[in-house]
């Protein structure tokens, strides 16, 4: 059986990235972020890229790095806010931007992952959102259609995997990743730890394996914090 997991970052994402490509990158802010695998995306050096990911990163971390680089086309997400290159590249006009609601972003990929082409919302309804797509009334209330995303390449951040792929996220880094997972035509995951085969319980898998085509040890952990507030300790 051919192995899943690579030696590195690069190695994981050979033969993988083409201009003009798709790519899914898990996260949430700054939580969750294939903060290893980024990094050599723009190594790489490719361009005109499609990004799907709820933001863009912050300043100097994440997907901002391709920002940067001007290796960015157009962004699919649900939030643009905490990111001033983001804006200033959408508002100049170099970067195209989709904006989605959140809950229909998520459920974009999802049904990418599920293989269902499209499915009616009430989210946007009557709003920019909306605009050039089919409606339908179901009961009585208007809907709108949306459209399933899937990408070239995901790129997923996860906790743990053992051999076969089988994937558990920590916490809030679950956010998007498990989604992405299943919407690639291949799954590049950066794991914390690799674990033997058997370790994990079948019920606490988050993501199975068959999903995850690549697998590798991630080189960068930092888990920043995006706004620290702090207070001050009581007396006694």
């Amino acid at each position: 059986m051919t192995t899943k997991i690579f030696t590195s970052p690069r190695d994981a994402l050979e033969g993988l990235l083409f201009d003009g490509m798709t790519i899914m990158s898990g996260g949430f802010g700054l939580s969750g972020n294939p903060e290893s695998l980024i990094p050599e995306v723009r190594a790489s050096g490719v361009k005109n890229l499609t990004i799907i990911s709820n933001n863009a990163g912050a300043d100097g971390f994440g997907l901002w790095m391709l920002l940067e680089s001007r290796q960015v086309r157009k962004m699919i997400s649900s939030y643009v806010g905490e990111n001033k290159l983001f804006e200033q590249q959408y508002l100049s006009g170099e970067l195209d931007l989709e904006l989605n609601p959140q809950g229909t972003l998520a459920e974009r990929i999802r049904a990418g992952g599920a293989g269902i082409p499209a499915f009616y919302t009430k989210t946007g309804v009557g709003t920019m959102v909306a605009e050039g797509k089919p409606t339908e009334m179901f009961e009585g209330q208007l809907y709108v259609r949306e459209t399933w995303l899937r990408s070239d390449v995901s790129l997923v951040k996860a906790w743990r995997a053992d051999p076969a792929g089988n994937l558990m996220f920590r916490k809030t880094a679950r956010n998007f990743n498990p989604n992405m997972a299943t919407a690639g035509k291949v799954t590049v995951v950066e794991v914390e730890e690799i674990v033997p085969a058997g370790s994990f319980d079948p019920d606490c898998i988050h993501t199975p394996g068959i999903y995850v085509d690549r697998i590798v040890l991630s080189t960068i952990n930092e888990k920043r914090i995006e706004k620290l507030t702090t207070r001050t300790r009581d007396e006694g």
